[in-house]
């Protein structure tokens, strides 16, 4: 069992549930849970050796430059650009999530051979 790759994806989709949590019901808390969970799956992707790792890493980037301006959006009293952004960070999570898939797939063809 590969600890390292259960701890990235773990915080890939709590970035994402916790994205589609702020949309649904946006308060200030979900939030910055969000932009941590985002910072920490960003963290973990950096210096992963697998085939799809930068496209995961440049998902998480632009995540995260949706998430952070979000937050200054959010605490400075403009919710609905915060959602806006917030919205942009959910494509960029979803398309990470959907390499993450792919690549474990790739990852149980080659075992397999």
């Amino acid at each position: 069992m590969r600890y390292k790759k259960i701890i990235t994806d773990f915080f890939i989709l709590m970035a994402l549930t916790t994205n589609i949590s702020f949309i649904v019901s946006p308060n200030p808390y979900e939030l910055v849970i969000t932009v941590a969970a985002n910072l920490a799956a960003t963290i973990l992707k950096i210096g992963e050796g697998r085939v799809l790792s930068t496209e995961m890493l440049a998902s998480s980037l632009v995540a995260d430059l949706h998430l952070i301006p979000a937050l200054f959006m959010f605490f400075l009293g403009d919710q609905v650009e915060a959602i806006g952004l917030v919205q942009g960070a959910l494509a960029a999570n979803v398309i990470s999530v959907i390499i993450s898939i792919i690549e474990t797939v790739l990852g149980a063809f080659t075992e397999e051979e």
